[in-house]
């Protein structure tokens, strides 16, 4: 009985089961210093960002144009205030309140100046604003670009009103002069941009009319009255309200400029300077 107690247990005095049972054990010693300390420093990093703070960083990260003059209105609304500008050249100071129309400002501002018009001049004025709008009127009826077609027909059209004006000039035995370098310059000019690019031509084509709706218009009265005996010329008639007839193509290239880029746009009212700088130069005829 004695020696039976004695005698070794198996599991202990096997080596085989002592090499097992040696490989089975693990110890926390040993796997803590298998860890990388590199890949635990980035997840505490990780960790200390919040989503809070990540949404604060990319919300910092946003920034909104400045939007220009008009520009929520629509693109000839941006056009007039370029054309505001320009009035203002010479220092004398705009009614933005809205009191007054264009048309009452025009007037105020001719009044202030003094005008010494010549038959010869005015003529010369009529026949290079006869070929202006002669040709706008042609690119659009003729052209297949698309966007022309939206402004055929809108009732601002001035070529036959003028055809008729240099009639009743021929009828008091006065010679009609050809066009001026300046219109002929012009009118060239639109050609090549009609071509080029319909935003760039569209500019011209709403400032033109805006232009004499506006200004021109009451230039051609006040010259009118002082050597026509305040002969009301064709030139200053439309079928309807001329205000109105604006207003319809002004509707029309707000919404055609929806599509332009932002970069055409600014073109576009590069374009609305260069297009008041040529009417100006066709006005000062009367006066050369």
């Amino acid at each position: 009985m004695a020696s039976s107690l004695l005698r070794p247990t198996p599991l202990l005095s096997t080596p085989h089961k002592l090499s097992h049972l040696h490989t089975s054990l693990s110890f926390p010693s040993e796997i803590s210093t298998q860890r990388n300390p590199h890949n635990h420093l980035l997840n505490l990093c990780r960790s200390s960002s919040t989503p809070s703070q990540q949404k604060t960083s990319q919300r910092k990260r946003t920034r909104y144009r400045k939007q220009y003059p008009g520009e929520n209105i629509g693109i000839t609304e941006e056009m007039r205030f370029v054309a505001m500008r320009l009035r203002n050249v010479n220092g004398k100071k705009l009614d933005l309140s809205g009191d007054k129309t264009e048309q009452e400002e025009e007037e105020d501002e001719v009044k202030e100046e003094t005008w010494k018009p010549s038959k010869e001049g005015f003529l010369k004025y009529l026949v290079d604003s006869k070929l202006v709008f002669d040709t706008i009127e042609r690119i659009v009826d003729e052209s297949e670009n698309v966007s022309y077609a939206y402004f055929r027909r809108t009732g601002l059209e001035r070529c036959e009103s003028l055809e008729k004006d240099l009639q009743w000039f021929r009828g008091q035995d006065l010679v009609i002069p050809e066009p001026s370098n300046i219109g002929v310059s012009y009118a060239k000019y639109l050609e090549e941009q009609a071509g080029q690019s319909a935003p760039l031509f569209l500019s011209h084509f709403y400032s033109i009319y805006f232009s004499h709706i506006a200004g021109g218009q009451v230039i051609v009265r006040q010259v009118s009255e002082k050597l026509l005996e305040g002969k009301e010329l064709d030139f200053n008639r439309w079928e309807g309200d001329a205000q109105d007839l604006l207003k319809g193509v002004r509707e029309k290239l707000n919404v055609l400029g929806e599509h332009w880029t932002r970069d055409e746009k600014n073109k576009c009212l590069k374009e609305t300077a260069k297009a008041f700088k040529y009417m100006g130069q066709i006005v000062r005829l009367i006066i050369l």
